[in-house]
């Protein structure tokens, strides 16, 4: 029987290998530009076309390659930095030349031009499939040029299944933007189908912040600097009133490298616990500097979860932090004295025991006295009004029973409960949030809330459905402002938002102008909630259009449906049962919560037994 196993050949392994490190178009612009980082460069420049699946060019003005150095980098375990196991522990650059080219160019066709201060010419390079098509000198500026075309085209499998180009050039995004936030002294330029989307100025954190996400955040961001043994914790927080539901810009760095640490997210929630509305977070921006040998960063491939040797000891630390640090900016509503109306406190003297006060009153005074007759009494005028309303009602239920001076030789029958039913009103509210209805197997409560929201989804659907649209022009059009990213996912859902009734004109830098909303919202806060439907909107990463349809249609029901708290009239509770009930699915949300629950009659029978 012959042997079976065997060594997989170069171009094999490396498309295994590229598997794990270049998932999207995405992750080439995030390996590329890091190790332009790592190489010196001060000047950036992104450049994508149809989303990266054409092509993807990174020019930076770092200290470049030889010619020795450009073609070993496309080599496996190819690495500028590593020389023993030991440096694993010991990284402080985000990565280095060749660890992803590899990976790159078994995908992709690559070509690299490069050239080192020292060099009077360069190196152009071409790699397909890992196979060196060709390598010649050429005439370029310092640094690297790498143009990465036809992405996947070697497997087409991985290519089929890339997501629409809005999603994939928002994932190119994000990651442009992770990187940007750490590197406020290095210039960036990215740009789309030959559209600039970003030209980011070298500058201080708090301004690359603002460029950005724009200039309205400035206002609510809040310093953060903490400097102890453990670890340095620098940044800033929002402020309170900046808290949304969707869409908040959360960011942490360790070390200069991005990460996800839903222990460290729930610190800085605590912070802010009883100063944000339930369901509504703030935005951050925190950066961690902890000795490299007290985190491990290759526990996760994409090397975005991180762990830490002390980690209880850095959430007591960060949660201090951002508590000091709204307190420090008064964001606390503190109680404030009027000085000229406050009360004049005397300074307590221990003298020995004070005298009780006294309350000076007339115990013989009367406030029915008759002014014109001493001594008599008589009633105040319209008295018998403030009695309206209540005789009758319980007359209504059985008459003669509540009567002020029933006959001594008769006794007044109790009601029969039938007939309390008959008369009583049809629902009941229960502490503002349960509407509560006799059925014939017992007794119903629904939720008014999750009700109204299944209600209001079906409604928006079949808006969508039919393209048919009820807009209210606004009094005074607001202004709402959106980042780059945003602003793309915006673009993509604008024809559901028009089906639903909004009317935005795009006043450019990502403004637009809210001049109409869906009719049937009055109250809200228009700006909050396109934000929140943005926000909403983003979380749908395959960009199908009956799934974006349907979550516009679930957030926008949940931010118009009836709050907790809000009482309802008896005609308002009918309206919503009936109109829960002519839905396709009345049990549930549409996120699966449970809407209406029966108590059976022999269960409230038992209860009484």
């Amino acid at each position: 029987m012959s042997d079976i196993i065997q060594l997989l050949p170069d171009s094999v392994a490396n498309q295994i290998a590229a598997g794990e490190v270049i998932q999207r178009p995405a992750s080439v612009v995030k390996e590329l530009v890091e190790n332009a980082i790592d190489a010196g460069a001060t000047h950036i420049n992104v450049l994508v076309v149809d989303a990266g699946r054409t092509s993807i060019q990174v020019i930076d003005n770092g200290k470049g390659m030889s010619e020795t150095d450009a073609r070993m980098s496309f080599e496996r375990h190819a690495t500028s930095k590593i020389r023993s196991a030991s440096d694993l522990f010991s990284l402080h650059t985000m990565g280095f030349r060749g660890e992803a080219l590899a990976s790159i160019a078994a995908v992709a066709h690559v070509e690299l031009k490069t050239c080192r201060p020292e060099d009077e010419i360069g190196t152009h390079l071409s790699v397909s499939g890992s196979r060196y098509d060709s390598q010649q000198p050429c005439s370029c500026p310092v640094g690297s040029n790498f143009m990465v075309d036809n992405l996947f085209y070697n497997v087409p499998a991985r290519r089929k299944f890339l997501k629409s180009n809005s999603t994939e050039l928002n994932n190119i995004i994000t990651s442009f933007e992770r990187i940007v936030l750490v590197n406020p002294s290095v210039s960036f330029s990215l740009h789309s189908n030959g559209t600039e989307l970003f030209n980011l100025k070298p500058g201080g954190l708090r301004q690359r912040i603002v460029d950005v996400f724009g200039k309205k955040i400035n206002q609510s961001l809040l310093p953060v600097d903490v400097d102890t043994t453990l670890c340095k914790i620098h940044g800033f927080v929002g402020k309170p009133e900046s808290a949304r539901k969707k869409g908040v810009h959360q960011y942490f760095f360790v070390n200069g490298r991005y990460m996800k640490h839903p222990y460290f997210h729930k610190a800085v929630m605590s912070a802010f616990e009883r100063l944000v509305p339930a369901g509504e977070q703030v935005p951050y921006f925190l950066y961690f500097d902890v000795p490299a040998e007290n985190i491990d960063v290759n526990i996760h491939p994409t090397k975005t979860e991180i762990k830490f040797d002390n980690e209880q000891a850095i959430w007591q630390i960060l949660i201090a932090a951002v508590k000091d640090c709204v307190g420090m900016f008064n964001d606390v509503t503190a109680i404030d004295f009027d000085t000229q109306d406050r009360p004049d406190i005397p300074v307590f003297e221990d003298g020995g025991d004070l005298p009780m006060p006294k309350v000076q009153y007339n115990p013989s005074y009367n406030p029915f006295e008759d002014m014109s007759s001493p001594g008599k009494s008589r009633a105040p005028v319209g008295w018998e009004q403030l009695y309206d309303g209540l005789k009758p009602s319980y007359d209504d239920v059985a008459p003669g029973l509540f009567d002020e001076t029933p006959d001594s030789d008769t006794v007044t029958p109790a009601p029969a409960a039938g007939e309390i039913a008959e008369k009583s009103p049809a629902h009941y509210q229960y502490k503002a949030r349960y509407i509560m209805t006799a059925v014939k197997s017992g007794l119903m409560i629904i939720d008014q809330h999750r009700a109204h929201v299944r209600i209001l989804y079906e409604k928006y659907l079949s808006l969508l459905h039919d393209n048919k649209s009820f807009p209210q022009k606004v009094l005074f059009p607001e202004v709402v402002h959106f980042s780059v990213s945003e602003d793309l996912v915006l673009r993509r859902i604008m024809p559901q938002m028009d089906s639903l009734g909004f009317e935005l004109t795009d006043l450019g830098n990502g403004s637009y102008a809210i001049n109409a909303v869906p009719s049937g919202i009055d109250g809200l806060n228009y700006v909050n909630l396109v934000r929140d439907m943005v926000g909403t909107a983003s979380e749908c990463p395959s960009g199908d259009i009956d799934e974006v349809s349907s979550t516009l249609a679930a957030g926008l029901a949940r931010n118009a449906a009836v709050v907790y708290g809000q009482v309802l009239g008896n005609e308002e509770m009918e309206s919503i049962i009936n109109d829960l009930f002519v839905c396709s699915n009345f049990n549930y949300t549409p996120d699966g919560k449970k809407i209406l629950s029966i108590l059976k009659e022999t269960e409230i029978e038992h209860l009484l037994s």
